[in-house]
């Protein structure tokens, strides 16, 4: 049986320790591993992050090939993951926020199939996976929350697949769109404002389109007034048209560009 991870008392400090992160403190706890948990539980998973880590933007967290030893709950800031094939050709296989858990897809065979790059300055929560394997082994509802990530990250690969295969470029773009508005509602953001943190480019990447598309059909929403977009920062004034468009809608008006 695993020994139980004490909590350490407030008064006992290390000199040069890393600066720790307080799950209890942090305003996306509810989205993270600590959802559902008691304070003590908190405080018990507190004590095994190992630091809080800086990564600038265009930085790399880990690359492809890298030993996988820690999971990082994203505690601001974007980053994007990234995979690249024997021609040098990226697909991106997703982007995150605060409150989501990266490497989770190299636990299976212990290393790292993507690059985890920052979009912009980042902060994230460094957990070590052994111990929180031996956490969660204590901790009833840690494991369950632990479970409901993985399962909210296969559903998001789920989506991508759909978006690839069977949606329109109108479509594809639509849905994302609506997506990252629910994810920024979800941590009490606004849901019809907001910034693309990401590229064209990035954008083309993880719906399978090309730079060429994504500013065509971004150009129509805007003639539509489904969306106000200046730059990168981007105003939805007709979340029904959007909604409608999502669902195989307004093929005519909209003909894909893939």
């Amino acid at each position: 049986m695993s020994p139980v991870i004490p909590i350490t008392p407030a008064n006992a400090t290390k000199s040069c320790a890393p600066v720790a992160a307080k799950c209890s403190l942090c305003s996306f706890n509810r989205l993270c591993l600590p959802q559902g948990l008691a304070e003590d539980d908190i405080a018990r998973l507190d004590q095994i992050i190992a630091r809080r880590r800086r990564v600038s933007r265009d930085e790399t967290l880990y690359q492809t090939g890298d030993g996988f030893h820690s999971l990082y709950a994203v505690r601001f800031g974007h980053f994007k993951t990234v995979q690249v094939n024997q021609r040098g050709e990226q697909t991106i296989g997703g982007f995150h926020m605060a409150g989501d858990l990266l490497g989770m897809e190299a636990i299976g065979n212990g290393q790292h199939s993507c690059n985890a790059v920052a979009l912009e300055d980042s902060e994230v929560c460094e957990i070590p996976f052994s111990r929180l394997q031996e956490l969660v082994m204590q901790i009833p509802g840690l494991l369950q929350q632990f479970h409901r990530t993985m399962s909210r990250e296969i559903q998001r690969e789920q989506s991508v697949m759909l978006f690839l295969s069977h949606m329109r470029a109108e479509q594809r773009l639509a849905m994302f769109l609506l997506n990252l508005a629910g994810r920024y509602a979800q941590r009490g953001y606004s849901s019809t404002s907001f910034q693309l943190r990401m590229s064209r480019e990035d954008i083309g990447g993880y719906l399978g389109l090309t730079v060429e598309s994504v500013s065509r059909q971004l150009a129509r929403l805007r003639q539509d007034g489904s969306i106000v977009l200046n730059n990168r920062d981007l105003r939805i004034i007709d979340r029904n048209k959007l909604e409608v468009m999502s669902s195989g809608g307004m093929a005519q008006e909209f003909a894909a560009v893939a």
